[in-house]
């Protein structure tokens, strides 16, 4: 595809300086729903003139800054930590923290659509930078005054990463199954156990962790649970060896082992027994990202299919004007385009103020889905050279898979969105 003309360090930062500067003053004017591209105005498509510089912005620094490197921390499967500090210094990591914590207080729709430019050159990188959204989000949300000042203006004032820790060597989907408990004794809390497969894990400063507090094995999970925030550097907090994945290996993937941690009361997120519904409520603001990952390796599956399918020439044309060819990558290009709006709606939706599960469901799986569809085509119309490494497509192909299982998988989507549907159904005068 034709290459844009890209700005330099200077240029970038005074961008992304001015950027900052006019999101944040007006953060502290208006709410994200009317700073939406269809805040009060009914549908619209457009852009707004901001949007569309961070847009800018976020394209050019995935094909000037991570496209380049992508093979080599793919190969390496280090931690993309320069790429990560740029990132951080042009304002594209950490966008939903509130203005008053130093953030830029971004809805989930500019957030989406940033986080497709970035996935449009590596899903590990991306995947990286998300995953501090992810681990922040339970903060936003219940977090008081207190612990949003010391832990998310912290990330604003030097590039820090943190994780969401969750998930367990026998409990994923099964979020209701988790072990790792956390006992009160007296203003403090101790708390064992082991999480599996946090992102950034390695590398947080800090980590959103979800323990059971209730000793009655019968507790319903929307009581069982407590959120805390735990600091990386607190005795006893011992992450693992790196995970080597099949694909975003780029991202950081380790086991997070806790052992007699003493985390004081203050660091309990929203109050005891309240943790279960914050950390699925994070997932309504988090899935139209995941969503919007997926699209990007989606849209780069199709631009490098096209691209190659119009230099590649068998039986004496190029193999685009081949009708099996020219339908895959119609094919391709309807799933792009279907994940994109999906992704939108879901983050329109929760820009508004009202609840988005069920789009954000719609979005993750389908958007999830297509990302693998679209990368698995992309290495078919590659034909031999797809399924070599010198080509970017068969890294797409192992990148996207996990699109189907982290985030809450593909199953446990359709679960989510064959309840809303029910439940609204049976409120229905037919």
């Amino acid at each position: 595809m034709a290459s844009r003309l890209i700005p330099s360090v200077g240029q970038y930062l005074r961008i992304a300086s001015g950027l900052r500067h006019h999101v944040r003053t007006k953060a502290t004017m208006t709410s994200p729903a009317e700073g939406s591209p269809a805040g009060g105005r009914g549908y619209s498509f457009e852009l707004t003139d901001e949007q569309r510089e961070f847009q800018e912005l976020a394209r050019k620094f995935a094909r000037e800054e991570i496209i380049p490197v992508a093979a080599h921390y793919d190969k390496t499967g280090e931690y993309p930590i320069p790429v990560l500090k740029k990132a951080w210094e042009l304002g594209l990591m950490n966008t939903h923290i509130p203005a008053e914590c130093g953030g830029m207080d971004l809805g989930i729709f500019d957030a989406c659509m940033i986080t497709e430019e970035l996935a449009y050159g590596c899903t590990g990188i991306q995947t990286a930078i998300e995953a501090n959204s992810l681990g922040q989000m339970p903060v936003i949300l219940a977090g008081n005054e207190a612990q949003k000042k010391k832990y998310l203006g912290r990330m604003t004032e030097e590039p820090l990463m943190c994780s969401y820790g969750v998930t367990e060597p026998g409990a994923g989907s099964d979020v209701a199954g988790i072990k790792t408990k956390a006992v009160k004794k007296g203003d403090e809390y101790i708390l064992n156990g082991q999480k599996m497969w946090i992102t950034n894990g390695g590398y947080a400063n800090w980590y959103f962790v979800l323990a059971r507090t209730s000793e009655d094995p019968k507790m319903p999970a929307g009581k069982a649970f407590t959120g805390f925030i735990v600091d990386r550097d607190w005795e006893g907090v011992t992450p693992g060896r790196k995970e080597w994945n099949m694909g975003q290996k780029a991202s950081d993937t380790r086991g997070i082992t806790f052992e007699d941690v003493r985390v004081p009361a203050e660091n309990v997120l929203g109050a005891e027994g309240i943790g279960f519904k914050i950390a699925m409520g994070a997932f309504d603001k988090t899935r139209p990202p995941v969503a919007a990952g997926a699209t990007g390796l989606a849209q780069r599956a199709l631009d490098e299919a096209t691209k190659y399918s119009l230099e590649r020439k068998t039986m004496g044309k190029y193999i685009a004007e081949h009708q099996a060819i020219g339908f895959m990558l119609a094919e391709m290009a309807i799933m792009v385009e279907t994940s994109r709006l999906l992704t939108q709606r879901s983050a329109w939706e929760i820009d508004q103020g009202r609840r988005n599960t069920y789009y954000a469901s719609i979005a993750k799986a389908f958007a999830a889905e297509a990302g693998s569809k679209c990368a698995a085509d992309a290495v078919q119309i590659f034909g031999g050279n797809g399924f070599n490494s010198e080509y970017p497509v068969e890294k797409l192909m192992r990148d996207a898979k996990i699109y189907q299982i982290y985030e809450g998988t593909a199953q446990i989507q359709r679960l989510i969105i064959s309840r809303e549907l029910l439940a609204k159904a049976k409120q229905t005068q037919w």
